[in-house]
């Protein structure tokens, strides 16, 4: 006999992209023991034995004016059906009028993720938030070949969600082969949370950070020893022509590689000859034929034959008037690149520590191929470097991570050569780097990430974006992602702006996104079946919190500061 109470639930209307469903016993309108919640799905069956799966986005009750039982009235946005034990994504195919509605069953759920993704393409980091019991797998390839964005509030989870995504990649194997597998991942940590999460890995922080000043393309190196905001050609002008005129003369190929070597060229110059020719330009004077001349042991005159003896220090001028010279006009511009060359802070960029270092050990340590420190995963811990030149630091790393996939890409295609080497490059509170701001301080690394963007998905190089402020992050680079995972937001303006731009949204179910628990997120995109509510797996390792534990540590004993340390630390 069976005891089960009669439910009567039907379809009353039905759109492209809503169906609206009556019920009028909700507390029987279950499967076991599982009771329906926004986010539940429902299974609508036809007479073809076709069944169409939707998601609950909200539901309304409606009271009977004689008195009765009420009705309840249940909204839900179709996602796809269910024929032959095989989902498939859209709903059109259902034949009117549906002949039963239900709640969907465990198998059915676990037919929308099992059957859309290949087998040897799943890659798994979470399970369905409504039950745990259904791993929500993503399509690896699509997943990392496209751009990624993490976005939520402090506290949502975010950094676990990371951390997670790429323990999974960095673990996984297509075979059984002891080592390393092939994933080459760059992270820029800007609170030192990821070496916790990831002991193996690569990390360099200021202290361990070589980056060669000589390294930096114009805008780089002009936004770091210009005053760009002045906009003084005299400054700019006479630095290029120092910068070209050092290269070729430290350059020891060839005359005719000599002559193609510009402004951008990656060769080695010397910033402190850089500094005397701009002194000795800033003294010089003419005489009465109208000559530049200088006194170095010998008299010369200035000109393209003689330039390179100005990179001495300490040049004599030879004449008596300043006029239609750069006599006193580079003041500001020495006393500027001094403070730059002489600041302790930045030894990792202008130092000693950047002598004798080469292009090829630059990129192997950045990209992890380093013979004593290979690892999947490099973290730039860029805690410690000066704000002033933080956009210069992940500008430089950007690009050249970018031109290693460019030229490996080049050279593998001429070479006729198969090996792939696909990079990620992944920006914690991405906001930081990359702002809808217009200002100059933010250029450098906002056009190296938005090159990424665009172009870096042809060269195996791609992005995934970590922010609690997705709403400031440049909209060029944002709207180019394909995967979002979004946890909860409490900002109204990152909320609209995160709907706004999502690829696949599912009628109002990102309506949740300020309510979702820690660890849950809207996980949406191109790698993913259908649009889903999911838990985050946990961490092996977690990445290390920065909360500090106010209360606690001013319970504790008064505790001193070492002053003098911390001044040395400070680079004073």
């Amino acid at each position: 006999m069976n005891n089960k109470p009669e439910v009567n639930a039907e379809v009353i209307s039905v759109s492209p992209n809503k169906i609206k469903i009556s019920v009028d016993k909700l507390e029987e309108f279950k499967v076991a023991e599982e009771k329906l919640k926004v986010g539940s799905y429902l299974r609508v069956s036809d007479n073809d034995d076709v069944a169409l799966l939707a998601i609950i986005e909200n539901f309304s009750i409606v009271a009977d004016e004689n008195g009765g039982e009420p009705k309840y009235l249940i909204d839900a946005s179709p996602i796809g059906l269910v024929k032959n034990g095989k989902f498939y994504r859209g709903g059109d195919s259902l034949a009117l009028p549906p002949k039963k509605v239900e709640p969907a069953t465990i198998e059915d759920i676990k037919t929308i993720y099992e059957s859309s993704v290949n087998e040897n393409e799943r890659f798994t980091f979470s399970t369905l938030s409504l039950n745990s019991d259904v791993l929500v797998p993503v399509n690896g390839n699509r997943f990392f070949n496209k751009h990624i964005a993490i976005v939520g509030s402090s506290g949502s989870g975010k950094s676990h969600t990371v951390a997670k995504i790429l323990q999974k990649a960095t673990e996984s194997k297509g075979s059984p082969f002891d080592g390393l597998n092939n994933s080459h991942i760059a992270i820029f940590d800007i609170h030192s949370e990821y070496s916790a999460a990831f002991p193996s890995a690569n990390v360099l922080g200021v202290e361990q950070l070589i980056l060669p000043y000589w390294l930096l393309n114009s805008e780089e190196l002009e936004e770091l020893f210009l005053d760009t905001e002045a906009n003084d050609h005299n400054q700019r002008n006479v630095f290029r022509e120092a910068i070209v005129l050092n290269k070729k003369h430290k350059f020891s190929g060839d005359d005719s590689a000599r002559e193609r070597i510009h402004y951008d060229s990656p060769l080695y110059f010397d910033i402190k000859e850089i500094l005397s020719y701009i002194k000795n330009r800033n003294n010089e004077k003419k005489d009465k034929e109208n000559n530049i001349k200088w006194v170095d042991g010998d008299e010369f005159v200035y000109g393209d034959d003689t330039a390179c003896r100005l990179f001495k220090d300490g040049l004599e001028p030879k004449g008596t008037s300043a006029t239609g010279t750069l006599n006193g006009k580079l003041i500001n511009f020495i006393n500027r690149l001094e403070n730059k060359i002489y600041d302790k802070r930045l030894d990792f960029l202008v130092g000693s520590k950047t002598k004798g270092v080469t292009f090829k050990d630059t990129l192997e340590s950045i990209i992890g191929y380093k013979d004593e420190s290979k690892a999947n995963i490099t973290i730039f811990d860029v805690s410690g470097i000066p704000f002033e030149v933080l956009s210069i630091c992940v500008s430089l790393i950007s690009r050249l991570i970018f031109e290693v996939g460019y030229y490996n890409k080049k050279y593998r295609k001429k070479n006729g050569q198969e090996q792939n080497v696909p990079i990620l490059v992944v920006y914690e509170e991405a906001h930081k780097y990359a702002p809808r701001s217009s200002l100059s301080k933010y250029r450098a690394s906002k056009e190296a990430i938005e090159r990424i963007a665009k172009e870096g998905r042809k060269y195996g190089v791609t992005l995934l974006l970590a922010s609690q402020r997705p709403s400031e992050i440049s909209e060029t680079i944002f709207s180019q992602c394909s995967s979002f995972i979004s946890m909860r937001l409490t900002n109204k303006e990152d909320q609209n702006f995160v709907k706004r731009l999502l690829p696949d949204t599912v009628g109002d179910i990102t309506n949740i996104l300020p309510s979702l628990t820690e660890g849950e997120a809207l996980l949406i995109g191109d790698a993913i079946s259908v649009p889903s509510l999911v838990k985050i797996d946990p961490c092996e390792t977690p990445p290390s919190s920065s909360d500090i534990k106010y209360l606690d540590e001013w319970r504790d004993e008064w505790k001193d500061v070492a002053f003098e340390s911390l001044i040395k630390a400070w680079g004073v």
